[in-house]
């Protein structure tokens, strides 16, 4: 009796999750990792349509808005297109990224809810949960990474534990999730050589990305908390304190390690890659730093020092890197010298990411007040869209030119 009276209380959930009966997808036979999620760990999918290629609305920009909400704006009526929401109705926090692929927009909410989204309407192809509506898996700084058919993705579970999911995209129903060793997996996982990289704790694991067995794992002696990234060669990554390591995409091993200067830490998501070679920011205690190093040989290239504030974000634009500061201070570097070309202090502080359109004069960001369009040679902050409520505690906010 006990053991029906638990069954029927767990369906119940899944009916309240989407409105009626979904399945919960089981790990495919050839699967290395687990093969049996429990129900807090499951993953349960709901398609609404086939998913299909969409033509792209080249006049929308995306804004998912710090309160956990993602609508599309239309540059040319200055209007909202569409707004998603996740199911939960207090689920108010912007903490991740989205991706567009095919036209359909794949957007991770921190519910541990993930949805397709046709980019024209706004309408769901389809929309899955990982764990449930009670025991929910946290979704925290996610960009979801799709490749060969598969989305790839890392949730947080209540239970100090997390786990590495792969969805298909044609439906998002469970491809195969392997069970990591640390709950603060806020890191996006690299897809690189048909292989899947990501960090728990002290350890970096590469998986096969089609079958999600473990190919490798090292550990070391700090935690691993930065972001992986590739040369299309090898793979870096940094642990929590001062150390990039280079590895070999094969077995993982320790190609070089360099170490920043003292009293600087924090590496995460500041790092890319291009033209063999790697860029990155440090935080620090000071000094701020953005760094460029050989990628073959760990050797320093070119140093550019930020006093008295730290550098929250970088990104690279027509061989020119740009970023601001916690203070709300803009620059552009050049790539091959790491010069200062620019440096403007921001009346807007930014919240999210930067976003350039075709026109070289102008760029995009978010703000506690809204979607912020720079003029570079007017030096003018204009307003595009203002937001009609205002949150006081917020994480941050993420925007993407549709295109």
């Amino acid at each position: 009796m006990k053991q029906k009276l638990i069954t029927i209380l767990f369906v119940f959930t899944v009916i309240n999750m989407f409105g009626q009966i979904t399945t919960t997808s089981k790990p495919d036979k050839t699967n290395y990792s687990n093969d049996k999620l429990p129900p807090n760990e499951a993953v349960t999918n709901k398609v609404i349509s086939p998913l299909q290629k969409v033509t792209l609305d080249e006049e929308a920009i995306l804004l998912y808005d710090y309160d956990g909400t993602i609508f599309s704006y239309d540059f040319d009526s200055e209007d909202v297109n569409w707004t998603v929401k996740p199911t939960d109705a207090n689920t108010e926090m912007c903490a991740n990224k989205v991706t567009i692929h095919d036209g359909v927009i794949y957007v991770p909410f921190i519910n541990g809810e993930i949805f397709a989204i046709d980019n024209e309407t706004g309408d769901p192809f389809w929309k899955s949960r990982l764990g449930n509506i009670t025991d929910k898996i946290i979704l925290k700084d996610q960009t979801p990474i799709i490749n060969g058919g598969k989305l790839y993705i890392t949730g947080q579970n209540q239970d100090q534990s997390s786990n590495l999911y792969a969805l298909n995209i044609k439906d998002g129903s469970l491809s195969w999730s392997y069970k990591l060793d640390s709950p603060n997996n806020d890191i996006p996982v690299l897809f690189f050589d048909n292989k899947i990289f990501t960090q728990s704790a002290s350890n970096v694991y590469s998986f096969d990305a089609n079958t999600g067995k473990v190919l490798n794992q090292k550990s070391f002696e700090e935690a691993m908390t930065g972001k992986p990234v590739t040369d299309d060669e090898n793979v870096f990554i940094a642990n929590e304190k001062d150390v990039l390591f280079a590895l070999t995409p094969n077995k993982l091993d320790v190609l070089w390690q360099f170490k920043l200067e003292e009293n600087q830490y924090n590496i995460k998501e500041r790092i890319f890659c291009q033209d063999k070679k790697v860029y990155f920011a440090a935080q620090g205690s000071t000094v701020s730093s953005v760094y460029a190093v050989d990628s073959k040989t760990g050797t320093q290239i070119w140093k550019t020092d930020f006093k008295g504030d730290n550098i929250e974000y970088i990104t690279e634009q027509n061989n020119e890197l740009w970023g601001y500061t916690r203070k709300g201070k803009l620059f552009k570097l050049d790539l091959t010298d790491g010069k200062l070309l620019l440096e403007i202090k921001l009346t807007s502080i930014p919240v999210s990411n930067i976003e350039f359109p075709d026109d070289d004069n102008l760029f995009y960001y978010y703000c506690d007040a809204g979607l912020i369009q720079y003029n570079l040679k007017d030096k003018e902050e204009n307003v595009y869209y203002m937001r009609t409520s205002l949150k006081d505690d917020i994480y941050s906010a993420y925007i993407q030119l549709v295109r």
